[in-house]
């Protein structure tokens, strides 16, 4: 399979092939795959004004319509299978197993958002509370919000955009999208499904542009609300220049999992491997904390180091890797230094620790320092550090003390202790029984903390995209 020679960005709603000026490398070879067009803020300003435009008409279509338009996007996906998981494959280094996976998901997600569009729900509302709202009732609906800036990062290119994309279709609200500018195909592809639609003109624009010219996308007041998934340096100082615009934010974690002494821990290991190093690591709720009882703790360390030493990393177009490129060799650097001072502090390697351009080995450790970058920061690459625990309230302060608070996964068959956990870990997800890296489309997902602000998840993200409208009737005295 090849890609397209160049890709257009999409300006309310039609292709321009304006120019070839964003490279987009294969992250395994390092090598130009293919270009793409890069919009200047002249064109975003445009795409910003074709939004505001489009408001009016995307508000007023049907239910139906809009789950007409989702609905041809899940089967044109399905048709366009095996190029989105190629592009992925290509343009985020994304094993193509995981990458199949996540074209799963694509689709899942805009089929959640058809159904969801026909499901939008309002309240009918008592008012006589006292005598002086006798004769009064209320009701009230929810209605779009306007036009939404959208910005989406690198490591989920399909799905993390469809997270945005598909419930602003469903509650009527045009958007303008900036996909990152190391993984922008698959959004564009998404683009090009969306132009085969009848969405109002101007429902849609889809603008992979430079850093330096992206101010619009955050601070042009004519935009309702900013969707921004990334890191959370980046997500704060965006925030802080959004004006009055509403804000979502999903940011970054350094996810936990704790191992209690009754788990299966074959089963349990197993789920780990995967939540560490699954996509190279490069998740924000991947495992980076692993927190074992101290009486299963040897047997649980020397049994995920020898399934660690088994997984296969390469090239990710092979369908035996599981651990391929991170998403630049200047990322694997700063990993890989992580991992040499958090040795130098006192930590152990248990297996891994080298790095060999953008490839950084799977990679565990030990008896590393809490205050190590390691385990403060987001590593978002392949390396989990081990830790013991004695006591369950003493491991759930250990889950708790990070500045970051997305989800966190619990092996332990006992439920008053998974009901402690619900109750005190300062998270915005408990996963029981797996890792927290779990997630399924239609669930509420985000984090507090440092980790971002609102939720995820269709039914969820439409609450945002749309503000409560409240009518109040009064039926006067019947004059006979």
């Amino acid at each position: 399979m090849r890609l397209q020679k160049a890709y257009p960005y999409y300006l309310a709603n039609k292709a321009v092939f304006a120019n070839e000026d964003l490279p987009v490398t294969d992250k395994y070879t390092g090598a130009i795959a293919t270009r793409a067009a890069l919009a200047r803020p002249d064109v975003i300003d445009a795409g910003i004004a074709a939004a505001v435009k489009a408001a009016e008409p995307m508000a007023k279509m049907p239910a139906y319509k809009r789950k007409q338009v989702l609905l041809h996007c899940v089967a044109r996906f399905k048709e366009r299978y095996d190029e989105l998981a190629y592009a992925l494959c290509v343009e985020a280094g994304k094993p193509i197993k995981d990458a199949r996976g996540e074209v799963d998901r694509l689709i899942d997600t805009f089929q959640i958002a058809a159904e969801e569009a026909v499901r939008m729900k309002g309240e009918l509302q008592t008012l006589d509370i006292s005598a002086r709202a006798h004769g009064y009732r209320g009701m009230w609906k929810r209605v779009p919000i306007g036009p939404w800036s959208f910005i989406s990062p690198f490591n989920f290119p399909l799905n993390l955009a469809a997270h945005k994309i598909a419930p602003a279709i469903a509650v009527g609200c045009p958007f303008v999208m900036k996909p990152a500018s190391k993984t922008p195909l698959g959004a564009l592809i998404m683009g090009e499904v969306l132009a085969e639609t009848d969405l109002p003109l101007g429902g849609f624009s889809i603008l992979p542009c430079a850093r330096g010219g992206a101010d619009l996308f955050t601070e042009d007041d004519r935009l309702k609300l900013l969707s921004f998934t990334g890191s959370p340096g980046v997500g704060w100082a965006l925030k802080a220049k959004s004006g009055k615009k509403k804000v979502v934010l999903e940011l970054g974690g350094n996810a936990a999992v704790v191992v209690d002494a009754d788990t299966n821990l074959e089963d349990a290991a197993e789920r780990i491997i995967f939540g560490a190093f699954y996509q190279s690591g490069q998740s924000c709720i991947g495992v980076q904390r692993i927190i074992l009882h101290t009486d299963i703790y040897e047997e649980m360390r020397d049994l995920l180091v020898a399934k660690t030493t088994k997984l296969i990393s390469g090239d990710p177009k092979d369908e035996t890797t599981f651990i391929g490129p991170m998403i630049s060799k200047k990322e694997a650097s700063r990993l890989h230094q992580w991992v040499i001072d958090a040795q130098k502090a006192g930590g152990s390697i248990l297996c891994g620790g080298s790095r060999q351009g953008a490839m950084m080995a799977a990679t565990l450790m030990e008896d590393v320092p809490r205050d190590a970058e390691i385990c403060v920061e987001e590593a978002f690459g392949p390396v989990a550090v081990l830790s013991r625990y004695t006591y369950w309230d003493e491991a759930l302060r250990m889950v708790n003390d990070s500045k970051f608070g997305l989800q966190a996964g619990i092996f332990t068959r006992d439920f008053y202790k998974i009901q402690q956990a619900w109750d005190e870990l300062d998270v915005g997800g408990v996963v029981v029984g797996d890792v927290p890296s779990y997630r399924v489309d239609n669930m509420p997902y985000g984090g507090v903390k440092d980790s971002g602000l609102g939720r995820e998840g269709i039914l969820f993200a439409m609450e945002d995209m749309t503000e409560i409208r409240n009518l109040v009737i009064r039926t006067p005295p019947n004059p006979t």
